[in-house]
């Protein structure tokens, strides 16, 4: 088990890190920013959907707990808090093939977050790769679900061992 109270700058690194030892962690319950949490939380289409999302809840069950007010802390931050709840999965939720094109496809994806999957996928797939996954690549990242970004590290997967 993983409890922690962790500052803003170290979070996503720290998180990164300790969802690639989930095999070995029960549950982890964190005092984050409410950002922080509500982006970890956050589906499809959210202003706060984006790669720790995707990363997160690829890995994890994440079940934000409650909010803690400034008020509550000496001396008073500026930022508000939250608890969370992440739960290591056995199993992912979704078949991404390999996990670490999962990881390239969605850090690309969300590289340059306003253009198009056309765009910030360019050096990964083609258009054609992109909807052959069943994925329009006039879409942009944080439209797409967990499954839609599985099918692309499946079609880049499946065009790697093409390659070889």
């Amino acid at each position: 088990r993983v409890v922690g109270n962790m500052s803003y700058n170290i979070t996503t690194p720290l998180l990164f890190h300790l969802i690639e030892q989930s095999d070995y962690i029960q549950d982890m319950h964190f005092m984050l920013q409410k950002e922080v949490v509500d982006r970890l939380a956050a589906a499809p289409g959210g202003s706060d959907y984006g790669r720790l999302s995707v990363m997160t809840q690829f890995r994890c069950e994440v079940t934000p707990l409650f909010d803690v007010s400034p008020e509550s802390f000496r001396p008073v931050p500026a930022v508000h808090s939250s608890v969370v709840r992440l739960e290591p999965l056995a199993e992912p939720p979704v078949d991404a093939g390999s996990e670490s094109e999962f990881a390239r496809v969605v850090s690309a994806a969300f590289s340059q977050r306003r253009k198009t999957l056309r765009n910030s996928l360019r050096a990964l797939l083609t258009p054609a790769q992109i909807e052959a996954a069943g994925v329009d690549p006039g879409e942009r990242a944080e439209q797409l679900s967990l499954s839609q970004f599985a099918a692309l590290s499946r079609a880049l997967s499946y065009d790697a061992q093409r390659a070889t």
